[in-house]
């Protein structure tokens, strides 16, 4: 897409170079709109926006046209998931449930007792979910419970690791989860760190020099990006190598997504924007 590269905001991170383009996607006037949540993209490329307000997702076509919206049901929406068969996992903070959508929005399965908190249990305002490929689902339990679960593909409740505290392996606020070559990156968020464990929670690695981490998106390839209040987004690879830092929102982003094109979508609370960082190929004489 042409570009008058004098007039836009261009950032670096790692070695690739993105056009930050502000405001992307047009909701309708006739839909509530809220402060904005989380973002995910379904294997069609289309954006899943999670807004606080009724209805919850706000769905865009890959070039930004509005598609269609969705989850009515979700009473206080935190966070949100695309996983690899494209079902959409929505954490319904303060109802205390994960509901599950299919990619066009229609409910097919709940996990957690509505209107039920449980401490220690799944679940106590949860925050985040990510599902790994053989299935497993990893829920981040973090305004009341300082956890993380583990379920089977089937729903199943099978392991819940962590606890309240500064050491590591504890969590102050698991804020934000994401499954990927047999392990699972945790955002602990008030603790500044993202903490890899295990699938069964053991501690493998912890990624420090993050300030307040919100969201973790982690592509194809295994590069993770992971956004902070500082605010900044940091690249690392999956050894926890750093690999390059930029700030394209303006607060700092609550969440992030990407699509097969190696764009970045960015939800920001404030102001509450849509912000799409779009990559730039450049030709050898650029």
């Amino acid at each position: 897409m042409a570009t008058n590269e004098d007039e836009c905001t261009i950032v670096l991170l790692g070695d690739h170079e993105y056009i930050v383009r502000r405001h992307w996607g047009v909701i309708p006037d006739s839909l509530e709109t809220g402060f904005v949540s989380q973002v995910a993209v379904d294997r069609r490329g289309r954006v899943h926006l999670l807004q606080r307000a009724k209805p919850s997702v706000v769905v865009f076509e890959p070039a930004g046209a509005f598609a269609f919206a969705y989850g009515e049901a979700v009473a206080d929406p935190h966070g949100i998931y695309c996983a690899p068969d494209d079902r959409i996992f929505i954490t319904d903070r303060d109802s205390h449930q994960v509901i599950v959508f299919t990619a066009d929005g229609v409910e097919v399965a709940r996990l957690g007792a509505r209107h039920k908190p449980r401490w220690g249990a799944p679940f106590n305002h949860p925050t985040d979910v990510a599902v790994a490929s053989d299935g497993c689902i990893f829920v981040a339990d973090g305004y009341g419970n300082a956890n993380v679960h583990r379920f089977a593909a089937d729903g199943r409740h099978e392991l819940t690791w962590g606890h309240l505290g500064r050491e590591p392996g504890a969590f102050m606020t698991p804020h934000a989860v994401w499954a990927v070559n047999d392990r699972v990156l945790v955002a602990d968020r008030e603790n500044n760190r993202v903490q890899v464990f295990s699938q069964d929670g053991v501690l493998e690695a912890i990624f420090d020099g993050l300030q307040n981490p919100m969201d973790i998106y982690v592509d194809p390839a295994g590069r993770v990006f992971v956004t902070d209040q500082v605010p900044s987004l940091t690249l690392f690879s999956l050894d926890g190598t750093r690999l390059g830092r930029c700030r394209p929102s303006l607060n700092g982003a609550h969440g992030i997504f990407g699509n097969a094109g190696g764009d970045l979508f960015l939800a920001e609370m404030n102001p509450a924007v849509l912000t799409k960082m779009e990559r730039i190929v450049r030709t050898a004489d650029q």
